[in-house]
């Protein structure tokens, strides 16, 4: 889902803008994603989307820190708030929020979790 939030770093308007975006700029070369791109939303702060709120109700964040706040656009800094891009969070087959992940996280190494969830 992406988000204009963490350094004004996705400020393509519609989906196919940002779609776009994916294709010919970052990261480029044609490439062509292999899941649903959704509308840009916010993950943080007043007009935060009610996903999110879910998610964070039941997963603390991945940092005790913030990024420099002056590369973050929202109000008001919550203590559960998304750090910045590229946070992953992990749901069961019910749709319940499991773990989140920090941004550096390379998606390889959830697998030994998403593993257990599939043979419990």
């Amino acid at each position: 889902m992406p988000c204009n939030q963490f350094g004004k770093q996705e400020p393509g308007g519609s989906p196919d803008e940002i779609y776009n975006g994916i294709k010919h700029v970052r990261p480029g070369n044609g490439f062509e994603p292999n899941f649903q791109l959704f509308e840009k939303i916010e993950v943080n702060g007043e007009k935060e989307h009610p996903l999110y709120s879910f998610i964070k109700a039941y997963c603390p964040s991945t940092r005790g820190e913030f990024s420099d706040q002056t590369k973050l656009f929202y109000t008001p800094m919550r203590v559960r708030d998304i750090r910045w891009n590229f946070e992953k969070i992990l749901v069961d087959s019910t749709g319940m929020p499991v773990t989140r992940y920090d941004p550096s996280t390379k998606p390889d190494d959830i697998a030994r979790d998403i593993d257990k969830l599939i043979d419990n």
